[in-house]
Order: structure tokens, then sequence, then C-alpha cells
């Protein structure tokens, strides 16, 4: 059902608690957890999205081990859900693979957020009717920090609908926020 949806962990350009545009720090429970989900519903490929270098080796390390190393026979699954992760420096070498990797053709960018904005947003159902009717590839990019930053929101193709529980509340980790969209999106 996802076989044309890439997503994308953003780490920079982000926003911190005043609004400044900052790079965060890559944590090793995103990379476990939004690998899992995305290879449990069918996602093409996860990318890790980081410009900075120690964060790159870090991120280096963790692959290896999982793809290479002793987890492989640790614990296969964990390599299998591993297989699917990238790691790039900057969200346009992200966007340039993915169009390679499906015979250079454009590629829908879809953002997210905990809040509303004014942007091209679509429905959850009318992203997921795109996705499954379409021969377009998506990649659809999660923030970290306190949420994308607009320079990257006003190139984006869509802006899907943030997710919304039952409570005053609103501050998912991205780790629940992926699977949440994921099953929405790619979910039976």
């Amino acid at each position: 059902m996802c076989k044309n949806l890439y997503i994308a962990l953003l780490h920079y350009p982000v926003y911190n608690k005043k609004g400044d545009v900052v790079t965060t720090a890559v944590t090793n429970m995103d990379i476990h957890d939004i690998s899992r989900a995305a290879r449990t519903y069918g996602v093409k490929g996860f990318y890790i999205v980081t410009p900075i270098e120690q964060q790159q080796v870090f991120v280096r390390r963790i692959l290896q081990h999982w793809q290479e190393g002793y987890g492989t026979t640790y614990n296969p699954s964990r390599k299998q859900a591993f297989d699917i992760v990238r790691l790039k420096e900057t969200l346009d070498d992200t966007v340039t693979a993915i169009s390679r990797e499906n015979g250079n053709s454009r590629v829908k960018v879809v953002v997210t957020s905990a809040s509303d904005h004014k942007h091209n947003t679509m429905a959850c159902r009318g992203l997921r009717k795109k996705i499954e009717e379409s021969r377009e590839t998506f990649l659809i990019v999660f923030g970290t920090g306190w949420g994308i930053a607009e320079t990257v929101i006003d190139k984006a193709d869509f802006f899907v609908e943030p997710i919304r529980g039952n409570s005053d509340y609103n501050h998912l980790s991205v780790r629940s926020a992926v699977a949440v969209m994921l099953d929405r999106l790619c979910g039976n």
C-alpha cells in the first residue's frame, strides 16, 4: 500500500523553544522505533537528515552494528528494519536520492506539524487516497525540536493535518507521531 512512500526525520532546519532555527540531536530511540514502524507499514525508505558530522558518525555506527555487526545475528528482525534506513546531510539531498531511485521522477514533499498551518493542508484520509491511487513518489517529513522551519514548509507540496488527541495536551514524541501517521496512511 505504501510502496511509493518514504519518510524523513529532519534535524535541520528546525526550531528550538525560542523560535530560533537550530540543528537537533539524533537519538538512538528515534532510529530504532521509526525504522521498525516504517518497515512494519511497508515504507520504501526512512531517511535521517542531519548536517552535523558527529551526528552522522553516531548514526552510521548504529546502522553498522545492526546491518553488518553483531546485531545482525543477535536480532535479525532489527536488521530488516534498519535495511531501509538511510542518512543524508540535507533535505534536498534526500529528495534528490529518492528521485534518482525512482527514475528521476518528481518527489511530492509532505510536511507534518503539531500545529495548524495556512499552507496546502490535506486531511490524512485525502493524502492516503492520493498515495494509494498515484504512481508518484511521496516523502513525508517529520520534524524534531519545536517544528520544521518555514523555509521547508514553504517549499513543500502538501501539509498534512496535525494529529489531534482528545485533550488540550498536544506534544507527542516524534516516534509516536510517525507511528500514528503511518497507521493512518498505510494501515489496514
